[in-house]
């Protein structure tokens, strides 16, 4: 499918083949190895070796390596140009995503078959496991709340594999004016929902372990609050804390520090009083209770939510249903129509057992 075509790569750290000696190598050094002729590489948020801060500005660039211009797609150039994809057959798109909405590397995946539809440019997705793909769970995305942190009306964790995505955004008429881009997905082998998949690089700076991937759809609901989620330590995703929690009730403490993908975490140098997670179960739907016990044990509860909150949540009603006292399952209970409709509308898309 690659052979003699000028080919362009959406990739970044997790973007490797494993050769025969065991050894993880990048798709790019294999496709040229291969004498795949790639010119250029676009590289989503966090950057091409991963290692930026989230929501950090990446800039363009030349790899290192071979010498290839990267191309950021974060920041004010999310879309690739129609120069930028100039004399460009082929665009290949290799991401290790983790099944959560808010995840950006699926809008990432939204603009680049977009951009490929309007300017005639194929598209392959190499697919990859969702280490959260054994439950779908959380409320359906409005509309008014569409933004590059959730661009879709689906659940917070979606339950589907970067191909599947792809197959859905198409089917759907997700991209602008119901374009359809020309998709290709290179699917798995042997691949089950069920199975527990171990990451083998991490998808970014701040998800380091499978505990972490596994908490960050419940806890990244603390990025739109006053509450630390481990950003700053080694606990990453694993740990939630502030300095307005209570103390005898939160008895964990810790002080986030400026650390590689996180250079000015929340509450920087202040002591945190909150929980280390490290023992929970690992989760089988989105999980609320930690998010509703720091509201009511907060200071200021009028300072506890920020403006961000709405869009990770995708509606207004989540936070007003925190507010007003709700408990999780009364909640959760207002998810389920949607969710329902939700699963009836992936079938077609679907490519892997669960």
């Amino acid at each position: 499918m690659l052979k003699d075509k000028k080919v362009a790569v959406v990739g970044n750290q997790t973007s490797v083949v494993l050769n025969k000696n065991g050894e993880f190598v990048h798709l790019v050094d294999t496709l040229l190895a291969s004498q795949i002729s790639v010119s250029k590489v676009f590289a989503p948020e966090h950057g091409f070796r991963g290692k930026a801060d989230a929501g950090e500005s990446i800039t363009d660039g030349i790899d290192s390596k071979t010498g290839l211009p990267i191309i950021s797609l974060y920041g004010n150039n999310k879309k690739p140009t129609p120069v930028q994809l100039q004399n460009i057959d082929v665009l290949v798109f290799d991401i290790q995503d983790v099944g959560a909405r808010f995840y950006t590397y699926i809008s990432t995946l939204h603009y680049v078959m977009e951009a490929c539809a309007e300017n005639n440019v194929d598209v392959v997705v190499l697919d990859r496991p969702n280490p959260n793909g054994n439950y779908i769970d959380g409320p359906i995305l409005e509309p008014e709340f569409s933004s590059f942190v959730g661009m879709h009306p689906i659940p917070v964790v979606h339950g589907l594999s970067m191909g599947e995505y792809a197959r859905m955004i198409n089917g759907e008429g997700f991209l602008k004016n119901k374009m359809q881009a020309k998709l290709w997905v290179i699917s798995m082998k042997n691949y089950n929902k069920e199975d527990t998949y171990q990451l083998p690089i991490k998808p970014s700076p701040n998800l380091p372990n499978a505990k972490s991937i596994n908490l960050y759809p419940s806890l990244c609901f603390f990025e739109g609050t006053n509450v630390n989620a481990g950003r700053g330590t080694d606990l990453q995703f694993q740990v939630f804390g502030s300095p307005y929690l209570d103390a005898a009730i939160f008895p964990f403490e810790y002080t986030p520090q400026s650390t590689e993908g996180a250079k000015s975490p929340k509450h920087l140098g202040k002591l945190c009083y909150g929980e280390k997670l490290t023992d929970a179960k690992n989760l089988n739907r989105l999980e609320l209770k930690w998010l509703i016990k720091a509201y009511q044990n907060t200071a200021n509860k009028e300072k506890f939510f920020n403006n961000f909150f709405n869009k990770l949540a995708g509606n207004a009603t989540l936070q007003e249903a925190i507010q007003a006292g709700k408990s999780a399952e009364e909640i959760r209970a207002t998810w389920q129509e949607g969710l329902a409709k939700y699963r009836k509308q992936i079938e077609p898309y679907l490519l892997y057992s669960n």
